[in-house]
C-alpha cells in the first residue's frame, strides 16, 4: 500500500464469483479520500467488476458473492443490515453510457431528493441548480430546464447524469469509462469536471484510455486476469512502475 494518505475505502482480500466463475482474486486496496484513482488494466481483467463491489451494485446480479470485506470510512458496507439505498446515495455512479430518464432536465437532476423525501420546490430548485453548476452544466441548459432531456448532446446528458449523482451529496463517486462513447471536446470537458470535483468527492475511474489516466488521477491501480497487479502514485506508476507486467501494459506490449 502507498504511504501518506488517509484512506477513504479499504478493501481486504476481497473475492468476487459469477456463479462458479471467480472474476477478482484476493484485491486489498487503499483508496485515498478525495482524490482521484484510476482502474486501469485490459478488457476483462475486473476492474469494472471490482468498481461495482464498492456500492454493491453486483448485488443486482443473480448467483454473484463477494468474500472479503470492502469499508467506506471503517464501516464495513456488507455487514448484515446494511441499508443499501443509503449506500448508493452516499456512493454515486455514472456509467459509460449516459442514461438519462426520459423526463425533463430538472426532473432527472431532482428525481434523486425527490426520492429520499425532499418536498420543497424552492429547495429542490436550489440542489438542482447547485448540482448543475457543480457538474459544469448550469450556464448550458438554464433556459432549457423543462426539455426533455434526452435532447441535449452526448456529452451533456452524460454531464447530466453526473449531476444528478451530486444531487444527493454523495461522498464517493464511481464512474466506469464515462467519457468512452465521447467526442474529443466532451471527453475534454468530462476531465476537467473531474479534476474540479476531486476538491470535495472521492473519485474512482474505469478507464480503458491511459493517457486519461495520466491526466486525471491522482493514484493507479492495475488490473490484470482479476488481480491487483500494482498501486501507486499515477506518475510513479506510469514513469517507474516495480512490475514488469505493468510496464509491458503501460508500454503497449499487451493489452
Amino acid at each position: 500500500m502507498v504511504e501518506g494518505f488517509k484512506p477513504k475505502i479499504r478493501t481486504v482480500d476481497v473475492d468476487f464469483f459469477y456463479g462458479k466463475v471467480q472474476a477478482l482474486f484476493k484485491i486489498s486496496l487503499e483508496i485515498p479520500e478525495k482524490q482521484v484513482t484510476a482502474l486501469i488494466g485490459p478488457s476483462g481483467c475486473g476492474k469494472s467488476t471490482f468498481l461495482r463491489t464498492l456500492n454493491r451494485m453486483n448485488d443486482i446480479i443473480d448467483g454473484t458473492r463477494l468474500e472479503g470485506k470492502v469499508t467506506i470510512d471503517g464501516q464495513d458496507i456488507y455487514a448484515p443490515g446494511t441499508d443499501v439505498v443509503t449506500l448508493r446515495r452516499r456512493v454515486g455512479m455514472v456509467f459509460q453510457k449516459s442514461n438519462p430518464f426520459p423526463k425533463s432536465v430538472f426532473d432527472n437532476v431532482a428525481y434523486g431528493p425527490r426520492i429520499f423525501g425532499m418536498k420543497d420546490r424552492r429547495r429542490l430548485g436550489e440542489i438542482v441548480e447547485r448540482s448543475l453548476e457543480r457538474a459544469g452544466l448550469w450556464l448550458e441548459v438554464k433556459d432549457r430546464l423543462r426539455h426533455n432531456a434526452m435532447q441535449l448532446s452526448g456529452g451533456q446528458q452524460q454531464r447530466l447524469c453526473i449531476a444528478r449523482a451530486l444531487a444527493v451529496d454523495p461522498d464517493i463517486i464511481l464512474m466506469d469509462e464515462p467519457a468512452s462513447a465521447l467526442d474529443p471536446l466532451s471527453t475534454s470537458r468530462i476531465e476537467d469536471l473531474i479534476s474540479e470535483l476531486r476538491r470535495n468527492y472521492t473519485i474512482v475511474i474505469v478507464t480503458h484510455n491511459m493517457q486519461q489516466a495520466a491526466r486525471v488521477s491522482d493514484y493507479t491501480a492495475f488490473f490484470y486476469e482479476g488481480r491487483l497487479i500494482e498501486f501507486d502514485q499515477t506518475e510513479q506508476l506510469f514513469t517507474r512502475p516495480t512490475e514488469k507486467r505493468t510496464e509491458d501494459y503501460i508500454t503497449g506490449r499487451f493489452g
